[in-house]
């Protein structure tokens, strides 16, 4: 059954390019130029990805972002973003994006991204199939991947969807060393020079929420010239 995709993007060149490529991998797409339109698509239709653009005339991908992540069943959002909006683009991933894209972008890195969260849902599913995943527990913080929540001291930890994916990613092989570009491929799923500032980024936000001293790091550690790894712990 081929995956079915809606596009919501105001530069309707733009958005027929992403068409064609994303059908070219066999995907079936929809085209939304507006948020009011995209809006109404996404109450009228199950997808299993929407690509969203941030600025959009009538209501816009944040409010979109909001209003998705509101209702019960889940579905994956990858967000257009320019370079102007860096805070918007944190905004959005904090509400719920699962990953972003910054204009101008080249299509072969978003179709590896489309790629890689496809992937990661494909994973997701698959474990809820078989055993239940056991809890990982380091320290004072249990993660639990099944059911994709974190405790710190018995309190729960908001994290992004991607953020999420770093911390499984670490955890399950603590003591191994990753660096950026092999993070990159394995977590995100592409590995494109000039983006290692996508898994700095993430593993910064990712220690402000679960380190009690992110300058001084427990879980999640800086191996100096080469890259991070996650502590070991005798639990």
């Amino acid at each position: 059954m081929s995956r079915k995709i809606l596009v919501v993007e105001d530069n309707k060149d733009l958005a027929r390019l992403l068409e064609l490529h994303l059908r070219d991998l066999t995907y079936d797409v929809d085209l939304a130029f507006d948020g009011n339109a995209g809006w109404a698509q996404i109450t009228s239709n199950p997808y299993d990805l929407i690509i969203l653009d941030l600025m959009l005339p009538g209501v816009d991908g944040l409010e979109i972002c909001r209003r998705i992540r509101a209702q019960p069943s889940y579905t994956p959002i990858l967000m257009l973003t320019s370079k102007s909006t860096e805070l918007d683009r944190v905004l959005g991933l904090e509400i719920g994006a699962d990953d972003y894209v910054t204009k101008p972008f080249s299509i072969r890195e978003l179709m590896a991204r489309v790629k890689a969260i496809f992937r990661r849902i494909d994973e997701l599913q698959s474990d809820r199939r078989q055993d239940k995943p056991p809890l990982i527990r380091a320290a004072d913080l249990v993660i639990d991947p099944q059911k994709r929540t974190v405790l710190l001291s018995d309190k729960t930890i908001d994290l992004t969807a991607k953020e999420f994916d770093l911390l499984l990613h670490f955890a399950r092989q603590a003591g191994r060393v990753f660096t950026r570009s092999q993070l990159l491929d394995e977590v995100w799923g592409y590995g494109h020079d000039g983006y290692e500032h996508t898994v700095n980024s993430h593993i910064n936000r990712l220690r402000a929420k679960i380190e009690a001293n992110p300058a001084q790091p427990d879980y999640i550690l800086t191996v100096w010239g080469v890259g991070y790894k996650f502590a070991e712990f005798d639990n």
